[in-house]
């Protein structure tokens, strides 16, 4: 009795075991989904595709520029920092009053810490900015003799100051191309493009300056951010991005009252 109870555990043991070897074996219905995944990303950053993109973006925003006024460098990153978890327009109008109380980044080095709070409350966490702020320009002053550094390593010194705000301030104020910024707006954008599968800013970043010519970095960012902004709701993008993405020209028309992307049958909430 007992071997017959040994043979019986042993065929089940045999029957575990196929079960599970077959179960951790891909079918041919699972490598086929697998591979046609590798290839639609492939395909999402393949250069005639994002040629396409940035005509159309260029298209429907030929002169997108950074939104943040600004009168120099110094008062561009200011303007960014104070831009996190804020919007633009905002900004802009808190910064008027800022800049004629604080002309040149000595006089916000020398602020009393807790008047530039108030002067900066409405733009949201304003204790932490105003401390990389008032960091930011000591540095500037005491360091690069009250101008603004040039360079990403330089840039990312200061204060408060990550990639993002690097990469506007070289790009909008100078001209330089040091990367692609990488916000909300085109961190989602550039996910529903399928030009990145990266979420981490950074990853996103990278995969933007191998997809896009660099050439092509500044003005493509402030396309994005635009885009994101004029056509784009962070809840399910309308059907002008995959307008976008795919060039449908019937889907995508003008806006009457100035440049963007717009779906004809629905309007698009900014």
């Amino acid at each position: 009795s007992c071997a017959i109870v040994f043979r019986s555990m042993a065929k089940k043991t045999k029957k575990t075991a196929g079960k599970k070897a077959a179960a951790q074996k891909p079918s041919g219905k699972r490598l086929r989904k697998a591979g046609a995944k590798k290839g639609a990303a492939r395909r999402g950053t393949e250069p005639a595709r994002v040629r396409e993109i940035l005509q159309k973006l260029d298209e429907a925003y030929p002169a997108a520029v950074c939104a943040l006024k600004h009168s120099n460098a110094f008062q561009l990153l200011v303007s960014t920092i104070l831009s996190a978890q804020c919007t633009d327009e905002r900004v802009n109008k808190v910064t008027p009053d800022l800049f004629r109380k604080y002309p040149t980044p000595k006089d916000f080095a020398v602020a009393d810490p807790r008047e530039l709070e108030q002067d900066i409350r409405s733009t949201g966490f304003y204790r932490n900015k105003a401390k990389s702020i008032l960091g930011s320009s000591k540095r500037i002053v005491e360091e690069f003799g009250g101008k603004v550094p040039r360079t990403m390593e330089e840039m990312l010194t200061l204060s408060g100051v990550a990639r993002k705000t690097a990469n506007v301030v070289l790009g909008t104020a100078f001209g330089i191309a040091s990367g692609v910024v990488v916000d909300t707006h085109v961190q989602r954008i550039s996910q529903r493009l399928d030009l990145t599968k990266n979420t981490d800013p950074k990853k996103i970043e990278q995969d933007m300056m191998r997809a896009v010519p660099e050439d092509r970095w500044i003005l493509f960012s402030h396309q994005l951010i635009l885009h994101g902004r004029r056509v784009c709701q962070a809840r399910g993008l309308r059907r002008a991005v995959a307008a976008l993405a795919e060039g449908l020209d019937d889907d995508i028309d003008h806006q009457p009252h100035g440049p963007g992307l717009r779906h004809r049958r629905r309007p698009v909430v900014a």
